[in-house]
Formats: C-alpha cells, structure tokens, sequence
C-alpha cells in the first residue's frame, strides 16, 4: 500500500530542512526525522544528505534502508509472483541467467508495470540501492581511517600557535593546548567525497597523493568495479615513488596460467540487495524513473580498461614502460631498478637484462665520479641500450681523476666487461678478448695523466690479479701507441712516467741484420705517422695496429728510441720549441725539417720568459743543441741526427746573432773554451745574411735605432772586407733616402725592403730631386748617395746622376748650376772615352756618351738660357758626341743660337762704336718706367726661331724621348716643376710679346710680374751681365 498520501508534519520537516548538513546530529535524526511516517520522504531526506560525520551518516544511511525495505519487498514479490511457479525462490528470481526465456519476460514486465503504477516505491529502490553503495563505501572509509597514521595535530597549527606564543603572557590563565586528547587516523579524503566520486576517481587521487593504504583498501572492497581501471590508477602513482611502498598495488603473475594473476576482490556484502540487480534496474530505467542527483554507477570511460588479465608479454611490456617512464621523468634509477626487482621477484619474464642494464646504470649514477658544477645527466633505456660500449666506459670515467681511475676502474668498467662477456656466451658468440680490446680502446683515448696513472697501477713487480694491464708486451705497445700518437708537447713528465713503468727485457746483443731490421722498423714508423691524405693523422688505434705484430726484441729496441726521443723532447720543450713525439718519427729522414726546427730553437731561445742574457746562457744552448746532432751509440735517432756539428754551430751563430746579442757573438768567436770552428767566409754569409734580416724587417730607414740599427751593428761582428762595407754603406744610402722623407704611396714612407727590392735604384736619387726643392744644389752628396746604393766606380751611373742634376737646376731656372754639372759631366765622359784607347763603342760608352749629348743638346737649346757662348758650346758638344744620324737635329738647334749669337756681336760691336763718339756719362739706375720698357722690350725680343725642318722629325721632341729612353730609364720631367715643350714655350712667349706691343705699360707691367713668379727674374740684369 502506498504512503504517498499520507500528510507530513509541516513542523518536523520544516526544522529538518532547516539544519546545516555540518549541525546535523543523532539527536536531529532520532527527533526530526524518524517521527515522519512519510518513507519516501524520509528515504529521500537520508539520501539528500551528505556528511563528513562518519555516525551521523551511518544512522541516515541505516534510517533510510531501514524506510525503503518495505518498497523492496513489494517489488521483490511482484517479480516472483510474474514467473511461471509461484514457488520460485528468490535466488532463482535473482539470477542473471535466463533458465526460460519467456518467464524472464514475464517477471521483467510485471516489474515494470508495477513500478509504473508505483512511483513511490520505485523511487524508494532506486534510493535503496544508492544508499547500500554508500554504506560499502563508508564502510571502506572506517576501515581506512584505521589503517591512518596517527598525527598528534596539525604541523601547520602548531608552527602558528609557537609564532603565535606571547612571551610576556601569563601561562596561567588558560590550560595548555598539548593536554587535549590526540585525534587519531585522519583519513586521506574526506567521506563526502568517497561517497559522491567516482570510485575510479577516487582511486587515482589517492593514488597521486601515494595513500597507498587507503588505496589498497579501496580496490580489495571494491575490486569488481575498479580493477578493470588497475593500469590508470598505476599510472597515477607519482614516477619517484619507489616499488617497496605500493608492491601490494603492482601486477603479478601466475606461472601455471602465464599470464596476469587476477586477485580476489573482499566486498563487504557476499550477495546484493534485490534492488541492486541487473533485473531490478532494467526495470526501473524502462520506467523511466528520474534518476536521483547521485546516481551510483558513474561513466569512466574517459579510462581505458583492461577486462582481462595481461598475457605475459604484455605484462613484461608494461613493466618495461613503466621503467622508461620512471628513468625518462624523474631519473631516479633506483625507483627504476627497484620496479623491476619487484618485477623479478612476482616472476614477470624477459627482465633479466633490464635488470642488469638498471644495475649498471646505477653504478654509473651513484656510484661514478661526477663533476662538482654539472647537472646530473638523465638516463633512459633506450639510451643506454644504443650506446656502444665504448662509450659506455668513457661514461663510467669521464669525470675520473689519477689518483682514482685504477679504482674506478676495477669497481665500475670491469663489472660491465663481465656482464658484456656473459651476455656474448649466451648469444652464443664468446668473445675472450672482449674486455682487452675495450679496456685498450679506452686506455688509446685517454688523456696522458689518466694513461700514466694506469700504467702505475700495472706495473710488472705488481701482482697478476692486482694489474689492470696484465700483459708485458701489450704494456710495451700500448705505451708506444700512445706516445708516438699523442699531440702533447708540454707533458714529458708525464710521459716519462709511462715510461718508468714499461718492462724492461733481457735480450742479447744484436747483430747486423738486428740492427738493420730494428732501422727498417724505426723508418717505417715514420712513414706511418707521416700525414697522408688517406689518413691525416695516425691515431693512438692506428699505432697499436702498427706495433701489434712486433716481437719483443723490436720493442726493446723501440723502447730505447722512445727513451732518446723523450730526452730530446725535454731539451726542445726546454728552449721554447717543443714538438709532439711523432716529430721525431716523421723527421727522422728529413734533413729540412731537422734544420727547420734548430733555427727556431736558436732564435726562439731569447723569446722564451727566460732571457739569455750571459754567456754562459747561450753555451748552455749551444751544448744541447750539439747533444741532439747525434754523435754516440744512439745517436742515429736523435732530434737533429741528420744535421752536422757545423751545421749546428752555423744555425747557433746565426740564431745568436738574429737576438742582437753582438757583444755575446764576439767574445764566443775568441773564446778558447767554446770551438765555433767557422772560417772568417762562414762568419761574413752569415753575418750579412742576419743583417739583411734585420735590414728587411725595420720599419724605419734610421740606422740609429731599431732594426735598422740592429743591422748596421751586426755587420760590426767579422772582419772587415769589401763585400761587408758595400753593405754598410747600402745601410748608410737607405737611411739618407728615407731622411728626404721619400713616399711610397701618399701618406705613407718608404720602407727599407721596397728600397732594397728596388730594380732600378738610379730611380731612388730621380724621386730625392724631385721631392725636395734644394737637392740638386748638393751634387756631392747626391754623388756619395749614388756610390752607397752600390754604383761605386761606374762612370755611366754617376753620368746619369750628373744628368739629372743639370736637369733638376735647369727645371728650376738655375742655369749656371745647370752648366756647372753639365760640363763636369762632359768632363767625366771625355775621361772615360780617354781611358779606352780601343774607342768608344764598348756599351757602357755609348751609352754614357748618348745621355751626355741628350743633356747638352737639351740644355743648349733651351729659350732662356741668356750666354749665347754658352748654348754653342754645349750644341757644340751634343754635336760631338751624338751619332751621326742625329747630327741634322743638333744642328737644326745650331743655326738659330748661331745667329742670335752674331746679332748680339753686332750689336755690341756697333754700341762701342757709338760710345766712341759721344761723351760717356755715368750709368745711373734705370727708373720704374725705364725698367718696364726694357723688360717689355726684352719680353718681345723673346722670339725663338722656327725650328721646323720640313721633312724632319721635330729635334725637340726626339731629343725627349731619346734621353727619357737612355738616361737610365729615368724621367727628367719632375712633378709639379716640369716645363712644356719647346714650341708650347715658344708660342706662348709670342704671345706674349704680342699683348706687350698692344697694350702699353700697363700691360707689360703684369707680364713681367708674371715672369718673376715664373722665376726668371735674371732678366732684370741683363745689360749689366752683358
């Protein structure tokens, strides 16, 4: 019968509805609540509320079970009654299995009838059943906040009420806080949440959080509806978390079935309430009953479930990516190695070799050096599966030190050379010289010190099983492969103690055919280091391959050359020229190489921190430069074995010399206690050759300080002689050239190599005259230049100097100095045709004679030349010494001078004859007027004749050409005071002559300013000179 007409007390309900689920209480539900006769109203009321009180909502939960047990057994009956037996039981009633298709639907449709014209009841099972879940779940939740630590209070409260303390308070008026009673078994979640989440949900958050009590809890009572989620609820747990505190949580196996072992979930209830069943539900969607707010069976499909166990593979799989995830995130190893020691443990196949990999990768984390300011590496199986195990070594020892390696080694590369060992006899392929051969890999490729550190803890007096090396000849070649095939060339102690380690062999005196063998050997090496373009570099590995077939006697013997080559490594390094072992290999044939290297260790040796200033110094240089030219029983592998002792007394002389240390070189050539052994030839190259050095290298033409000076003073060293004073006087010429401030481009000096590298250095006197305005006044100083740039006692070069002087003074108007080196150059030409009574037709005649006769006839034709005696008489000797095809245009030039010259006699002639008459009266300084008219008359006098010859080249021109071709190469036409042509002068003074006559005084008054700044002012004193 229904009670759904039935009146509720409007008080009761009100207050009831009134209360805060946090004031709820068992006084509440026993006063307000269970005095309402309404069961649906009740039922609902218990299933509206949700608490935190664990008491308060058991009582709700067992009220409203308690309001809905009748509703359930009226549907309970109803479905029995609509089978086809009136006596079925209630067992059989709640049977999934369809025993008689037909009575299924029988009952299934009376259910469905009666919740249709029951609404209150079937309200009343939908809340019954959702209040059973609840009662299991709150049950979990006891029995989890049993399985809670117990806390004391709160950390959180109690930093606050120690902050919080009034030290100046008085401690009597209130009771202490810590007298209260402890709370026990906090639980991890609150009960509100277990009841209304999701149980999936619920799983993986206490799972994040690592409760993992509470979480083994949850899946024993509820294992049918989460353990299809056990994967996601594991993927959950934190990656660091280690395996030992959720063991009970991971997945094991079942070796009879191979695969997933299922565990046995503990419900709290055996068997489900009749509302609970399939049958009961069916029924109550089919009659479309509005869901609660909470409904009990929630959607995970947002989780992938795994119905089914895992087969064995797939188990192994997860594992395996359970630890690549743990390694890939955190990098904690030992969480990783713990997982699957776990794993191992449940008997999960195919791990063993991840269970290896994990034990060696934690070695390599926890127990390898690491370096002090790097950050840990992460590691992932994947990665150390594809390394080589070349790499792997070189991981275990990257950040190793001498003093530990030979531990390291035997604590953290051997275990992982066994495991390599055996994993190769199980693959089956064994492999005896697998730990060697990595072992030596290693050893080829590490640095010097970790090399000499390992070779100490191998040494022969050292016990077998203590030796990290254990083989005496492999000790012998790996030390030579990693000698000869190291770039160091600061690390011979280092090197040395290698070497003090090595074994040492008792084998006979060996015979000639021995000892050609062991030279083949040694050769042979040094063709095998020596670059290539196949191989640009032998390697330590390549080394070790070379020496590998060697018998003992040639390693003994190649030990005795690797201990001369390590003296003399020590003796270069010594003098700041050091070189890698190999050197010594690859030089051992090649003489330029062994003489390349002792020049720089004679002119390196001053640059060194360590100057040598004394002596005693430079013999000490000179003694172990000696010691490594090979003289003694090993002498034949020596640094410089091909060179000999004069050889090396000249590169040291040379050396000596090359630092400045002059004083130091003479007192050395007389010394009685040094033997230098060089004649005074070998002294001068030498000498000249280190002053030509020093010569090229100055940057400034000085020979008073710098290089400059350095060369002139090193000249100073031997003996005089012809050869050493023309190089002095070379020094002495480049310092006066650069004096004149000579430019080799603009803005920038000459330097002393152009000036050396000069062809032609009659070039070098042609730019003095032209750069500097009074140089052509100092003829013999310009003469002294000439001789000191190396043209002592050539006639023809002081000719050509002679030639450009007289054209210098003639460019700049100075006639009289013009004929003055004009006629001591024709005086030096008469000398040299003089002094060869054969003729003239030697070559440097003719040619002395054909610049000679240039200058003349371009002096002698010159306008302005004012001593008509003068121009004839240089005509006279360019028609002298020209050759006779020229003759026509010498004379072409002839003819005017010629005339003008009688015109002038004339004149003269005619003037004394006038004078003769008439009464002398004293001459008297002509006035301005009088001056501007003789100068207009003089301007307009300036008419030179026409010198054209019809059918003949222009005289003026070839003569140009002709002397610019001869005299040395040299042009005569300077920058900035060249003069024009002659018929460009001649025209412009016609010109000139011609504004004279038409424009009066005025306007010869500007054409003779003009003259003046032209610099011919001679004119102004012309009557006087004549």
């Amino acid at each position: 019968m229904s009670t759904a007409t039935t009146s509720l007390p409007p008080d009761l309900a009100t207050q009831w509805t009134a209360i805060p689920d946090n004031d709820l209480s068992l006084d509440n539900v026993e006063q307000l609540l269970k005095p309402i006769h309404d069961d649906l109203w009740v039922a609902a009321a218990c299933f509206d509320r949700v608490l935190d009180d664990a008491v308060v909502q058991r009582s709700l939960i067992d009220l409203g079970l308690e309001r809905s047990e009748s509703a359930s057994s009226r549907a309970k009956r109803v479905a029995s009654r609509g089978g086809r037996s009136s006596s079925t039981g209630v067992e059989e009633l709640e049977d999934d299995s369809p025993v008689d298709n037909s009575d299924g639907r029988s009952r299934h449709a009376s259910l469905i009838s009666y919740f249709a014209d029951e609404t209150a009841d079937a309200q009343l099972c939908r809340i019954r059943a959702i209040l059973f879940e609840r009662l299991d779940r709150l049950n979990t939740f006891v029995e989890i906040c049993k399985e809670a630590p117990v806390v004391d209070e709160d950390e959180e409260d109690a930093i606050d009420a120690e902050w919080e303390d009034d030290p100046w308070a008085d401690g009597g008026d209130e009771p202490s806080q810590s007298q209260e009673p402890k709370r026990a078994g906090k639980p991890p979640i609150p009960l509100s949440t277990l009841l209304t989440s999701e149980l999936v949900d619920t799983a993986c958050l206490l799972a994040s959080q690592e409760h993992f009590a509470a979480l083994r809890i949850l899946m024993q009572r509820h294992g049918t509806v989460v353990w299809p989620f056990r994967f996601a609820i594991l993927d959950c747990i934190p990656e660091y978390a280690l395996a030992a505190d959720y063991r009970d949580l991971l997945p094991s196996y079942d070796a009879s079935e191979d695969k997933e072992l299922r565990p046995s979930p503990s419900p709290w209830r055996e068997e489900p309430d009749f509302t609970e069943t399939s049958e009961c539900v069916r029924a109550l969607e089919e009659c479309g009953v509005p869901l609660p707010t909470y409904t009990p069976v929630g959607d995970s499909s947002y989780f992938p479930a795994q119905l089914e166990p895992l087969s064995a593979s797939k188990l192994s799989s997860w594992y395996l990516q359970r630890i690549d995830y743990v390694l890939a995130s955190t990098g904690m190893v030992d969480a990783a190695l713990a997982l699957v020691q776990h794993a191992a443990s449940q008997g999960v196949p195919d791990l063993d070799e991840v269970g290896e990999d994990l034990t060696l990768i934690a070695r390599l984390v926890y127990d390898a050096p690491q370096a002090e300011d790097s950050a840990a590496e992460d590691w992932s199986l994947e990665r150390w599966q594809s390394m080589d195990p070349v790499d792997v070594i070189r991981a275990y020892l990257a950040h190793t030190t001498e003093d530990r390696v030979a531990h390291d080694i035997q604590r953290l590369v051997m275990p992982y050379l066994f495991v390599l060992e055996s994993r190769a006899e199980r693959a089956g392929h064994p492999d005896p010289t697998l730990a060697t051969r990595l072992l030596y890999d290693y050893i080829l490729n590490a640095p010097l010190g970790i090399v000499a550190a390992i070779f100490e803890a191998s040494k022969p007096t050292y016990p077998q099983g203590q030796r990290i090396i254990k083989d005496d000849e492999d000790m012998a070649r790996l030390a030579l492969a990693c000698l000869y095939g190291s770039d160091s060339i600061d690390e011979w102690p280092t090197m040395n103690r290698v070497f003090e380690c090595l074994p040492a062999w008792d084998t006979p005196e060996e015979d000639a055919d021995e000892a050609d063998e062991a030279d083949t050997t040694i050769t042979s090496l040094g063709a095998f280091v020596t670059p290539s373009t196949n191989r640009p570099r032998a390697t330590p590995s390549d080394l070790l391959i070379f020496f590998k077939p060697l018998p003992t006697t040639s390693l003994s013997r190649a030990l005795d050359v690797l201990d001369v080559h390590l003296e003399s490594g020590e003796i270069l390094a010594r003098w700041s020229v050091p070189a890698p072992l190999r050197w010594f290999l690859q030089s051992n044939t090649n003489i330029s190489e062994q003489r390349a290297r002792a020049n720089r260790m004679a002119r390196r040796a001053n640059a060194a921190d360590d100057k040598l200033d004394t002596q005693e110094d430079w013999e000490w240089l000179l003694e172990d430069m000696l010691k490594l030219c090979g003289s003694g029983e090993s002498g034949s592998r020596s640094a410089f074995c091909l060179l000999s002792r004069d050889d090396i007394i000249r590169i040291f002389f040379s050396g000596l010399l090359s630092t400045g240390n002059f004083d130091i070189a003479k007192k050395l050539l007389r010394s009685s206690s040094v033997q230098l052994s060089l004649d005074q030839q070998v002294i001068e190259d030498i000498c000249l050759s280190c002053s030509q050095e020093f010569y090229d290298n100055a940057t400034s033409g000085n020979y008073h300080f710098g290089d400059m000076k350095q060369a002139y003073d090193c000249l100073d060293v031997p003996a005089p002689s012809d050869r050493i004073i023309q190089e002095k006087e070379f020094i002495e010429a480049t310092s006066r050239l650069c004096s004149f401030n000579l430019m080799s481009r603009p803005g920038i000096p000459i330097s002393p190599i152009e000036i050396r590298l000069t062809k032609n250095r009659l070039s070098l006197v042609s730019r003095v005259l032209s750069s500097n305005n009074d140089a052509y006044k100092h003829t013999e100083v310009i003469l002294d230049l000439v001789h000191k740039l190396g043209f002592r006692n050539d006639v023809v070069a002081e000719v050509k100097t002679l030639a450009m002087l007289a054209e210098t003074a003639l460019q700049a108007d100075d006639f009289e100095r013009a004929y003055e080196t004009s006629e001591r150059m024709v005086n030096t030409v008469l000398l040299l045709r003089s002094s060869h009574p054969l003729g003239s037709d030697a070559p440097h005649i003719l040619e002395a004679s054909e610049v000679c006769w240039l200058t003349c006839f371009q002096l002698g034709r010159h306008p302005d030349l004012p001593d008509g005696q003068r121009k004839l008489a240089l005509l006279g000797r360019a028609l002298e010494f020209c050759p006779a095809e020229k003759l026509p245009d010498v004379l072409t030039a002839w003819r005017p001078a010629e005339q003008d010259d009688l015109e002038r006699r004339r004149e003269a002639l005619a003037s004394r004859k006038r004078g003769a008459r008439r009464v002398s009266a004293p001459r008297q300084r002509p006035t301005g007027a009088d001056a501007v008219a003789s100068l207009a008359s003089r301007l307009q006098s300036m008419q030179m004749p026409d010198l054209h010859i019809p059918h003949t080249p222009d005289a003026a021109a070839f003569a140009g050409k002709a002397f610019s071709s001869v005299a040395a190469n040299i042009p005569f036409s300077f920058g900035g005071r060249g003069r024009s042509s002659f018929m460009s002068d001649e025209t412009e003074r016609s010109r000139s002559g011609s504004r004279g006559r038409a424009d009066g005084a005025h306007v010869v008054s500007e054409q003779a300013s003009r003259v003046l700044q032209k610099g011919i002012g001679w004119l102004l004193g012309a009557d006087d000179d004549m």
